[in-house]
């Protein structure tokens, strides 16, 4: 094994002690706040995969992220599940329904993909809406109720779970393909590798992540409605991966940081602009940091393996 991927596990240890070990010096509504922190972060691991690692954008991963919220709500409320088995067939059925919009977006690019991907943001909540008696409609599903110190450690549990996986997944071949398909496609093209078949993986694979997310998120709020999972979201994963640093695994942390807190802190500033305050800051982390935080921790910490850095 080499040097840089002792480094990098030496630094998950070192992330998963730290995070277990928060709860001990914190209030209970910091957990909770962390707890979601810790969903985020699981939705920026899939949205990086898909557009950090193979270059194609998406504006509707909070879509992918209420069809996994959804499915844990209605197994857990219709058909008595316990919420933690929920969680991967939530995975997997948001991995489907990545894979079958994958399919004709392989055909789409830049732009044309970020639209296409929009439009199933805004489409979702009044499908959600339109099918009551199977979502609940605007009533939404009720789930049960649990202590912020649980959800903290199952969110982050499974967190460190997907970290582990995404990182093994994109240090082998696969990760390879997808990063020669966002570098160049007729290059990747002219090595052999098949644009459609990857791009399509790239969004099953990140269309799954979200769909943790979500299904942690339903459990973690215990409430789902439309509302649960607005068209803001998919913007906010947006920024968040932006700020983090595409193409680098060990930034998301902070964008997922970025998501809880900011709009929090951006109200307690200004209650009647706090958007004003949110563009303000997002303005800043991107002239001081253009790159994300990534390429400063990269800095920070050396021996980072290359596998999970842009520059792999």
């Amino acid at each position: 094994m080499k040097r840089s991927d002792l480094t990098g596990i030496g630094l998950f240890v070192l992330a998963a002690a730290a995070i277990f070990l928060l709860p001990r010096f914190i209030s209970d509504f910091r957990a909770q706040q962390f707890a979601y922190v810790g969903i985020y972060f699981i939705a920026l691991l899939g949205l990086n995969v898909l557009t950090g690692y193979t270059g194609q954008i998406s504006l509707g991963h909070g879509a992918f992220m209420a069809i996994g919220g959804y499915t844990t709500a209605i197994l857990v409320a219709d058909h008595g599940w316990p919420e933690l088995a929920t969680i991967p067939v939530a995975g997997l059925v948001a991995g489907a329904a990545g894979v079958l919009f994958g399919i004709p977006a392989t055909r789409l690019s830049g732009l044309y993909l970020a639209l296409a991907t929009f439009g199933i943001a805004i489409a979702t909540p009044a499908v959600l809406k339109e099918y009551s008696g199977f979502t609940g409609g605007v009533v939404g599903k009720t789930l049960p109720l649990h202590d912020n110190d649980w959800l903290y450690y199952v969110d982050w549990t499974v967190a460190l779970v997907l970290l582990a996986l995404a990182w093994l997944l994109l240090s082998g071949r696969l990760g390879r393909a997808f990063r020669a398909l966002r570098d160049s496609e007729v290059a990747a093209a002219s090595s052999g590798i098949d644009l459609s078949a990857h791009k399509t993986a790239a969004f099953g694979v990140s269309a799954g992540y979200a769909g943790v997310a979500g299904s942690l998120l339903a459990i973690t709020v215990a409430f789902v409605n439309p509302d649960t999972y607005p068209i803001k979201l998919s913007i906010f994963l947006v920024v968040g991966a932006v700020a983090a640093g595409l193409g680098s695994l060990w930034g998301l942390a902070f964008g997922a940081a970025l998501i809880e807190f900011l709009p929090v802190h951006a109200q307690d500033i200004s209650q009647t602009a706090p958007d004003v305050i949110f563009g303000a800051v997002l303005i800043a982390v991107m002239i001081l940091l253009p790159a994300g935080v990534a390429p400063l921790i990269k800095r920070l910490v050396g021996g980072i393996p290359r596998s999970v850095t842009k520059e792999s």
